[in-house]
C-alpha cells in the first residue's frame, strides 16, 4: 500500500468520524435532511469568503460556510413556525434558493477559479494527497488531512465540553431549559458544527458524500442501540468501516472512490434495516408471528374453558368449526403443550389446571384491559415462546 493510498483512506476515516458525531444529534433530533440542505446551502458563504480572500484555504471560507448554514435553519424554521408548510417543504423551499445563489455567484465572477459546481457537489478524495500543505518549506502532509482533522479535534472537545447540553436538549428541551440551559444555543451550535464540518470536508470528498456520511452510519446504529454514547461510537465505527471498504471496492472496480463509498454506507444500512435484533425488518416479523400464535393459543384455551361438549374440544374441531390450517392448529396445540397448558386424550382437548389458570387471569385481563397484567402473566404463563 502506497503512501498516497495510506492518505485516502485516513483522510476518508478522519471525516467519516467528524460527520458521524453531528449526524447522530441530527438523526435523534429527526433532522436528518436538514445536513443535505446546509451541505448545499453553505455555498454561497464559501463564495462570499473567496471573494474577500481570493483564497479556497482561507479559513474564512469555513467560517462563513458555517454562518450560512445557520441562517439556512433559521430560514427554515421561520417558514416551519408560520404553519403553512411542514419542515420537509421549508428544507425543499430554502436549500434550492441559496445553493442556486451560489451559482450564479460562480458563474459570473469566479468562472476561472477551482471553485466549480463538479468540484463543490462530488470532490474527488484521489486528488487529496497531491494538495500538499508546506510549513517553512517541509511538506507535512495533505492540506485535507489538516483541516478535516483540525475540524475534528475541535467537535470532539466540544462534544466532551457539552455532552450533558446535547443530550438533554435531545431528549428534553424543557428540562434542558428548566435546568438553565438553552435549548436554542445548543441546537444553533450543532447547526454551526455540522457546516464547519461540510464545507472542511468539501474540497476532498463533496457534498454528496458528506451527506451520506453524516446519515447513514447514525441510523444504522439507531437500529442497533438506544444507547447514545454507543450510538456515537457506532456511527464512528461504521463511517471508518464504509470509508475503508469502499476505497478498496473503488481500487477494485477502477471505479469512484466517493461513490463506492456511498455504496457501502448503503449496503451497511440495509444489512442492518434487515437484520437489527430489535428493529430489523426481520425481527418485526418474526414477532408479529409469535405474537399472532400467542393469540390463537388465547383463543383457543378461551374456547376451550367456554366448552364442555367433546365434540367441541376434539383436535379436529380447530379445522372443521374455527377455520385454521393444519398448520396453525398444530403450532398452537404444541405451544399449549409445551407450556403445560392443556392434555390431550383420545383426540380430545383438555385445560390443565396451569391452563386454567392461565385462562383466568385472561379474562380478567380482557374486563380491566390493564397493560401490566398481561406481561406478568406472559413472564409467568409463557415458558416458551413459539
Amino acid at each position: 500500500m502506497s503512501s498516497a493510498q495510506f492518505e485516502i483512506q485516513l483522510i476518508a476515516s478522519f471525516v467519516a468520524i467528524a460527520c458521524a458525531i453531528p449526524g447522530t444529534f441530527l438523526v435523534l433530533r429527526k433532522m436528518a435532511m436538514i445536513s443535505d440542505a446546509i451541505s448545499h446551502s453553505i455555498l454561497p458563504g464559501i463564495v462570499v469568503g473567496f471573494f474577500i480572500t481570493q483564497d479556497l484555504n482561507s479559513p474564512l471560507l469555513i467560517l462563513l460556510a458555517a454562518v450560512t448554514g445557520v441562517i439556512t435553519e433559521v430560514l427554515v424554521e421561520y417558514i416551519q413556525k408560520t404553519g403553512l408548510v411542514k419542515e420537509d417543504t421549508a428544507i425543499g423551499l430554502v436549500f434550492p434558493v441559496l445553493f442556486s445563489i451560489g451559482v450564479i455567484m460562480i458563474a459570473k465572477n469566479a468562472n476561472d477559479v477551482h471553485l466549480d459546481i463538479d468540484a463543490v457537489l462530488l470532490g474527488e478524495l484521489a486528488f487529496a494527497p497531491f494538495d500538499r500543505l508546506f510549513v517553512s518549506g517541509v511538506d507535512i502532509g495533505p492540506k485535507s488531512l489538516w483541516i478535516i482533522g483540525s475540524i475534528l479535534i475541535v467537535t470532539l472537545v466540544l462534544l466532551y465540553a457539552f455532552f450533558k447540553e446535547l443530550k438533554l436538549s435531545t431528549f428534553d428541551k424543557g428540562l434542558a431549559a428548566s435546568l438553565g440551559f438553552s435549548p436554542a444555543i445548543i441546537h444553533y451550535g450543532l447547526m454551526s458544527i455540522s457546516s464547519i464540518t461540510t464545507v472542511g470536508a468539501f474540497d476532498a470528498v463533496g457534498a454528496i458524500l458528506v451527506v451520506a456520511l453524516m446519515i447513514a452510519p447514525p441510523a444504522s446504529a439507531y437500529l442497533l442501540t438506544k444507547d447514545l454514547k454507543k450510538m456515537l461510537l457506532l456511527s464512528a465505527c461504521f463511517g471508518v468501516f464504509c470509508a475503508i471498504s469502499g476505497y478498496w471496492l473503488a481500487h477494485w472496480l477502477d471505479a469512484s472512490i466517493a461513490g463506492s463509498i456511498t455504496t457501502m454506507l448503503g449496503l451497511l444500512f440495509l444489512l442492518v434495516y434487515l437484520f437489527a435484533p430489535s428493529k430489523g425488518v426481520i425481527a418485526v416479523l418474526y414477532r408479529e408471528k409469535q405474537q399472532r400464535t400467542e393469540v390463537s393459543l388465547l383463543t383457543f384455551l378461551l374456547h376451550l374453558k367456554n366448552h364442555d361438549e367433546a365434540s367441541e374440544r376434539h383436535v379436529n374441531h380447530l379445522n372443521e368449526h374455527i377455520n385454521w390450517q393444519k398448520v396453525r392448529s398444530k403450532t398452537v396445540l404444541d405451544l399449549a403443550l409445551k407450556n403445560n397448558m392443556i392434555e390431550i386424550e383420545n383426540q380430545v382437548v383438555s385445560l390443565t389446571p396451569k391452563g386454567d389458570e392461565f385462562t383466568t387471569q385472561a379474562i380478567d385481563y380482557i374486563i380491566t384491559n390493564e397493560d401490566a397484567q398481561i406481561e406478568d402473566m406472559k413472564e409467568d404463563f409463557f415458558l416458551f415462546r413459539g
